[in-house]
């Protein structure tokens, strides 16, 4: 059964009379308008006769049933610098997509990511919503979510649904094709937008189109949904391309404006603003990359080495939830892995090899089918590109770079078959022996040729094994004279060196 139609508005209208909020909001069990549990952004709890929200937490992550109880018009702090709010901006700024990805999130999570977007963006700058569904299973995500939407928002919101699941990256890219103003900007569905967010980004944009960029991200906590300040950061990865959060460039901090654009090796991916025709011509993200992970590395390299720049700007604010469960957890290493082995390949020439020996995998028959990249390299050629050499000497010179390492690989020694050279208690840390398991307290760096002793540059000794009752697994390491036995490093893979 549906719900009365109770209000007609257009679509630069972002207050709505009370009789509109109980016709859409309440019948779902939703609250709009001002007031309520955690507006301002300050923390909010339900009562002890609230027994649902372990299980909603399983769900999704974070307390949906508090969510529910949330104003999807609530206000969050403005957490700009003070400078920010002096600014002006040209009237003569394009206009913006806004894709929202999701699969399977709480509705008033959802709706919420909606309503803070056109309630803080003006009228004239939002061109549309566009929502893709990404085979979500929850029927109220259907049916309830289309119903809201059309009536709250006509002719704002489209609705994109995948019939099958794409993962984030193909779903984002089928937002791209549905997208019609010539900037688009891409945000998973739990976020809020804070005051003047989309100006300074649109400016930015407006002055030069190879520029992708990044609102700066505060953290809305899963539990209370209180919104925290996070401190001015670009974004960076380790050598398995996990992004991470890093310290701006020191000429940033030599400016002392904490306005100014911060230049950012990567991103953290959860939101990012590009010119349409610009993400076309770059490739997009990668359709090859499974599920998410890593495209969002792959996408700041490809960007910096083919002529264009990325940047997070301290004056643009989004608050986005960091949920405890994701929704696809299956196997996510695997696809991090696959898509991380993939942007190696393509993007990352002598150095690929670091990403490899942070999976502690082979680089000839690693076990991991990341699928042809030939018309990724063909894209590179096209497009000209740097190497990654420059990249790392002019846009990621914090990345600690392994030049000279030899080999990596599990070390075992010819006496003990099935034993590995591994990482003893964090107590004494000793070198112990340890049945072979390939995980990483097993990876090791050497200086010595495979199939040969391990010596002491100070006593001329040998790191060797002997057979003992009192050790675990009947063998210990020792220091003694050398007897002839050897270490090999299995699956070693030789490193260039420069």
């Amino acid at each position: 059964m549906g719900y009365p139609d109770l209000c007609h508005v257009n679509q630069s209208q972002t207050s709505f009379s009370a009789h509109c909020f109980a016709g859409l909001a309440k019948p779902m069990g939703l609250v709009e308008g001002p007031g309520g549990l955690g507006q301002g952004g300050a923390a909010a709890t339900l009562g002890e006769d609230s027994r649902e929200s372990e299980g909603r937490y399983e769900d999704y992550g974070y307390n949906a049933q508090l969510s529910d109880r949330i104003s999807l018009d609530r206000n969050i702090p403005d957490y700009r610098p003070k400078k920010c709010k002096q600014l002006t901006y040209s009237d003569d700024l394009p206009q913006i997509s806004v894709v929202f990805i999701f699969v399977n999130e709480a509705l008033s999570v959802i709706l919420r990511s909606v309503h803070s977007v056109v309630n803080h963006t003006p009228a004239h700058l939002l061109k549309e919503i566009i929502l893709v569904d990404d085979n979500s299973d929850s029927v109220e995500l259907k049916f309830n979510l289309d119903h809201y939407v059309n009536k709250r928002y006509p002719g704002l919101v489209k609705i994109v649904r995948n019939s099958k699941r794409e993962g984030l990256i193909r779903a984002r890219i089928h937002g791209w094709n549905a997208a019609t103003a010539p900037v688009v900007g891409f945000f998973d569905a739990h976020v809020e937008f804070n005051t003047g967010w989309a100006e300074p980004i649109l400016t930015r944009v407006k002055e030069d189109h190879t520029r992708i960029i990044l609102p700066a991200i505060d953290n809305i906590k899963y539990n209370t949904f209180e919104v925290q300040q996070y401190a001015n950061a670009a974004h960076g990865y380790n050598w398995g391309l996990w992004c991470m959060y890093i310290i701006p460039p020191q000429d940033w901090l030599d400016k002392g404006d904490e306005t100014a654009p911060i230049r950012t090796p990567a991103m953290i991916g959860c939101s990012f603003v590009v010119d349409r025709e610009y993400f076309g011509e770059i490739g997009l993200l990668d359709p090859g990359m499974e599920v998410y992970g890593g495209e969002n590395i792959e996408l700041g390299m490809r960007v910096w080495q083919c002529g264009g720049s990325m940047e997070v700007l301290p004056c643009a604010r989004v608050a986005h939830i960091e949920r405890t469960k994701k929704p696809y957890n299956n196997d996510i290493d695997y696809y991090a892995k696959r898509n991380a082995l993939r942007a190696a390949e393509v993007w990352m020439d002598e150095f690929k090899s670091h990403v490899y020996m942070a999976w502690n995998i082979p680089m000839n028959n690693p076990g991991v089918d990341f699928g042809d990249v030939s018309e990724r390299v063909a894209l590179r050629k096209k497009m000209n590109c740097k190497n990654f050499r420059w990249y790392l000497e002019h846009v990621y010179p914090e990345m600690r770079i392994y030049n000279n390492t030899i080999t990596y690989g599990e070390v075992r020694n010819s006496k003990a078959s099935g034993y590995c050279l591994d990482q003893g208690s964090e107590e004494d840390d000793r070198a112990i022996l340890y049945p072979c398991h390939g995980m990483s307290s097993q990876v090791s760096v050497f200086s010595f040729f495979s199939n040969g002793p391990i010596i002491s540059r100070d006593t001329g000794r040998c790191l060797e094994v002997e057979m003992s009752k009192d050790a675990n697994f009947g063998l210990r390491l020792v220091v003694q004279r050398c007897s002839g036995q050897k270490w090999v490093i299995r699956n070693w893979i030789k490193h260039p060196r420069h």
